[in-house]
């Protein structure tokens, strides 16, 4: 969702009847949007030329990543896909985006979809309402509720309110890849994973993945880390931080077939909140983000034990998930003490830092060079997360660990 608030952005203040035509066909191909419950809706008409300027104060934007197999064609498109998820599908991606009130930094917090915890009663989209539940599995919240439900569900683990949500499906992950040009992340070993559609057979080193590839690279679970869906979030913050750095290097920014392509591709597979609808709100995310820097953008997984009723699910952690939120509602920037999560590790390319903590492994990719630390040094107005806490910086270079 950054990346398609700063092509918008980039789309608007370009000028020239060009951009207005790519502005205008970039609006109309924004979806009716869903009402969240606590949200007021956007009822003013696309305005694309209106107020320029960054949105006030900050913003908390969920992304939800549908399962669903329901048109998504292809390889998708077969009696045993669609029997494994259909209709809303599970939410398997659940990523927070918080920017602050002064933009001057951004937190990415990912959420398992394994995780057990509460959930609120839910409006359903028609009638009625979904009841109530101390303890459910996360990815089921989208298919009990709609997008709502798992906003509110999010809304009451962490204490803030949320009233930005979008919701994306296979086809749209395929189509943004296709649209900048692939992403290129480093993989410290071989990435193999036949139970992904297409199968993975990646070498170790660089590589640049787009269209159905990159698709199986972010589902990977079995082909990265330990196999689990905690590795598979640190292998997807693998892939976002270098399309951030893709993004703001100039090889998106100053290619408009690249922007517009990006953000058409964007609005055309993303359900949208009714908050977000209008296009001028993108931008006005965008230009909120324009100064904030790959070092002042933090990815990082929400933290969690083993559940001891269920081997294979997650709980919050109690302790540590108490300072991440309180450290959110209070607006900090976020300062990572811990490595990079189960399936990434730092790559020598990663930039010098002072390190107030013990330096975690490192892969080199050029081994005569020194490892580098992976931490900036904390101001006092940073929140210091505890160490079990994992994640990166977007101007960290990490590489994915196959599950060898």
């Amino acid at each position: 969702m950054t990346t398609l608030g700063m092509t918008l952005g980039v789309l608007l203040v370009s000028g020239g009847s060009l951009a207005a035509i790519a502005t205008w066909d970039v609006a109309r191909s924004v979806k009716p949007g869903v009402h969240l419950s606590k949200a007021p809706g956007d009822t003013a008409a696309p305005d694309a030329a209106a107020d320029l300027s960054a949105i006030e104060g900050g913003v908390n934007l969920l992304l939800t990543g549908t399962d669903t197999r329901l048109d998504q064609g292809g390889a998708f498109d077969t009696p045993d896909e669609l029997a494994a998820s259909s209709g809303a599908g599970n939410n398997d991606v659940n990523i927070l985006l918080h920017i602050s009130q002064d933009h001057n930094s951004v937190s990415v917090v990912s959420f398992p979809r394994d995780l057990m915890l509460a959930v609120p009663a839910c409006p359903l989209p028609d009638k009625g309402t979904a009841s109530a539940s101390s303890q459910v599995m996360l990815n089921s919240t989208l298919n009990r509720g709609g997008l709502p439900c798992v906003v509110q569900t999010i809304e009451n683990l962490t204490g803030l309110q949320i009233p930005y949500a979008a919701q994306i499906s296979f086809n749209g992950v395929t189509a943004m890849s296709n649209a900048v040009g692939g992403v290129t992340v480093c993989l410290a070993t071989p990435v193999d994973d036949i139970y992904t559609k297409p199968p993975l057979h990646l070498a170790a080193g660089q590589q640049t993945l787009k269209g159905e590839d990159a698709l199986s690279f972010l589902r990977s679970r079995k082909g990265v880390g330990d196999g689990s869906d905690l590795g598979r979030i640190s292998n997807q913050q693998v892939f976002m931080a270098a399309l951030a750095r893709k993004v703001v290097s100039g090889d998106v920014l100053a290619n408009p077939i690249a922007l517009y392509s990006l953000a058409k591709a964007a609005t055309s597979n993303l359900v949208l909140s009714d908050t977000l609808t209008n296009p001028k709100t993108l931008v006005q995310m965008a230009l909120a983000l324009k100064d904030t820097g790959l070092s002042n953008m933090v990815f990082l997984q929400y933290p969690t034990v083993d559940d001891p009723a269920d081997k294979n699910r997650v709980i919050a952690d109690l302790s540590a998930g108490k300072v991440l939120n309180e450290a959110l509602v209070a607006d900090q920037p976020l300062q990572l003490t811990g490595v990079p999560g189960r399936a990434a590790v730092l790559s020598s390319n990663a930039p010098v830092t002072p390190d107030p903590v013990p330096t975690p492994q490192v892969v080199s990719t050029s081994p005569s060079e020194p490892a580098p630390s992976t931490t900036s040094a904390p101001t006092s107005a940073d929140a210091v997360l505890p160490p079990s806490i994992t994640g990166q910086r977007a101007d960290q270079e990490t590489c994915t660990k196959g599950n060898q």
